[in-house]
């Protein structure tokens, strides 16, 4: 809901009479440090480069924990939400290449692959006990590993030219994290300046600064420190900051589109625009539908207690609300403002598509012939795959 709410704040400023001043705001520039050891960068940069560190550190500690006591440790477990998320991300990037191929707008390729973990787990607590756990499980570990993915791409497709030397100099930090831990230095707070020279490098490097609080996270042990859970701890401390303060701010320093008659009339026949949508709800359908189906037919894997095709479908259509690092993908992707603007139009409408038609599906309750109404308890039927409970 702070999500929601703030995203409506960038919407009714942006197209209000104060309109000129939302540009002027976020555009107005700041730097921070001392000489040679100082950014300047405008206050929407700030947000991006800086404050999403922390949105994207608690990622990378929900990505560590998964992977060392979730449904990531075990390989045949996480071999179905792996391939979903797999097939979420690369039919969505083809439809908005096949809407796109020759044009610059080509480059934001990697726009409908994400998924926003928030957006798509709110929509599953509204729709509360008729959907049953096993579909919560599979979202949120497909969106995990989606996760996963949407990092590797940003690191390696939406950075700029490198810095070698500023490289090492991250790589360095990050080792220096690795000796103090073999030292026993077990104090949060001493981590925390060596985590910021390795933010400085990393930006300084051309990679997206970002990826520096995604390599500090997966350095964080996952077991107990001093008898300490030190994973948990910072979790359980930034993960209200990222929800409730990091992640709001960005959706009012970056949803402020102006939705002009004109601009709308131009995005409803721009290929980036519909290749955006398109990708995140017919895309996220069929990549992660298709990619449970796979897994299931060919007993490689196999869904949740629970969980009949139509959770599964429903699951893979929340998967396409890909607002909050779909923005941020679309503001790496693009130079021309534009542009941009277009691509955020093509993610307000295909995640809120995507949401409805997730809504929509999981919220249908199936009457039976015997009068029982779908759910978790009931009987075998036709809707049921491979033996699940329909």
């Amino acid at each position: 809901m702070a999500l929601v709410l703030a995203a409506l704040v960038a919407l009714v400023w942006a197209n209000s009479p104060w309109q000129a001043s939302y540009g002027s705001f976020w555009g107005f520039e700041l730097m921070l440090g001392i000489d040679a050891f100082s950014v300047t960068e405008d206050l929407q940069h700030w947000v991006n480069d800086g404050l999403m560190v922390i949105f994207f550190f608690v990622v990378g500690l929900e990505i560590k924990r998964e992977l060392v006591r979730g449904e990531l440790r075990d390989p045949r477990a996480s071999a179905l939400p792996a391939v979903a998320a797999v097939g979420g991300v690369l039919v969505p990037a083809l439809l908005f290449l096949a809407f796109t191929a020759g044009t610059e707008g080509a480059a934001g390729w990697g726009i409908p692959m994400a998924t926003d973990i928030a957006f798509a787990v709110g929509v599953l607590a509204l729709l509360g006990s008729r959907v049953p756990a096993g579909a919560k499980l599979l979202l949120l570990t497909v969106a995990i590993v989606d996760d996963i993915i949407a990092i590797t791409v940003i690191a390696i497709f939406y950075s700029d030219s490198i810095s070698a030397l500023w490289l090492a100099a991250a790589v360095l930090g990050l080792g220096l994290v690795v000796l103090m831990r073999r030292l026993g230095i077990t104090a949060i707070w001493a981590y925390v300046p060596v985590g910021l020279v390795v933010w400085l490098c990393t930006l300084e490097s051309g990679v997206h600064a970002t990826i520096a609080g995604v390599a500090l996270a997966l350095l964080t042990p996952a077991g107990r420190v001093g008898g300490r859970p030190v994973l948990d701890t910072l979790e359980h401390r930034l993960s209200p900051i990222s929800a409730f303060a990091v992640v709001p701010l960005f959706a009012i320093a970056n949803a402020g589109v102006v939705l002009a008659g004109d601009t709308l009339q131009a995005a409803a026949t721009s290929p980036v625009a519909l290749g955006i949508a398109v990708g995140l709800v017919v895309g996220k359908v069929v990549g992660v539908s298709g990619g449970i189906a796979l897994m299931v037919r060919t007993g490689w894997g196999h869904l949740p207690e629970g969980v009949t095709t139509r959770h599964a479908v429903g699951v893979a259509a929340l998967a396409g609300i890909g607002f909050t690092v779909s923005l941020f993908i679309a503001e790496l992707a693009y130079a021309d403002p534009a542009l941009v603007e277009t691509a955020k139009i093509g993610i307000f409408a295909g995640s809120l598509l995507a949401g409805l038609v997730g809504a929509a599906v999981l919220g249908l309750r199936r009457r039976r012939r015997g009068g029982g109404a779908d759910g978790p308890s009931a009987g075998p039927g036709p809707g049921a795959v491979s033996g699940s409970p329909a």
